[in-house]
């Protein structure tokens, strides 16, 4: 929603129909906008992205303008089912392969300083249940320790709202081929133990994978 009508849509706009509105908009005029993961086929978290141009209320950082040559990470949030996965890692992983393939040269995020007590978890990038009237900062910005440790550089700092900046390029794809077939080699490693043993009676070994599938407007991560 555009910031300067904001204020005085408050209390009369609806936030999720504005939310759709917006997703539709974009994947429209630019294309896929989102990852989504699963558990056992229950929602278990998302992310969202698009151009500065489609994210008007970026303009209000302090710590703005992002890069014209970049995509923005506007949201990327974790539901309780995911505690026991690095689903936060996974789901950046999909939009930078994603970008690359797109040519995009550059993914950016304003992130918050925070110490974790505002969303009672010790992942800062899972919340708590949906539904307030408002989305505050605690609740809908990116922790800023998540994107330093997936390997974005501060390029503007701020002692609440730094943005980050992580540079895409073909090393990206190649990297995230060489380990998906390191986790395809795993999961046929581990399925073949567990025939093996179920075979000469021994029981049988489960194996945890996770596997991608395309979808309208983003990925989506299935793990079983």
């Amino acid at each position: 929603m555009d910031p300067s009508t904001l204020d005085d849509a408050k209390g009369f706009c609806d936030r999720e129909f504005e939310k759709e509105a917006w997703l539709s908009m974009v994947m429209l005029e630019w294309g896929t906008c989102g990852q989504t993961a699963t558990i056992g086929g229950k929602p278990a978290g998302s992310a969202l992205y698009a151009p500065p141009r489609s994210v008007p209320r970026a303009s209000t950082f302090p710590t703005s303008p992002a890069g014209a040559d970049a995509v923005l990470l506007t949201s990327l949030r974790l539901e309780p089912i995911a505690t026991e996965f690095d689903l936060g890692t996974d789901l950046v992983r999909a939009v930078v392969r994603d970008l690359v393939r797109r040519g995009v040269r550059a993914l950016e995020a304003f992130g918050i300083r925070t110490d974790g007590a505002a969303t009672g978890s010790p992942d800062p990038l899972i919340r708590g249940p949906r539904g307030s009237a408002d989305c505050g900062h605690d609740d809908c910005m990116i922790d800023a320790s998540f994107l330093e440790r997936f390997g974005f550089d501060l390029v503007a700092p701020h002692d609440r709202f730094p943005r980050f900046r992580l540079e895409l390029d073909g090393g990206h794809e190649w990297k995230e081929d060489v380990e998906s077939a390191l986790d395809q080699l795993l999961h046929e490693a581990a399925v073949s133990f567990a025939l093996e043993r179920e075979r000469v009676g021994a029981g049988s070994l489960g194996a945890h994978h996770v596997r991608a599938a395309r979808s309208v407007g983003g990925g989506k991560f299935l793990r079983e």
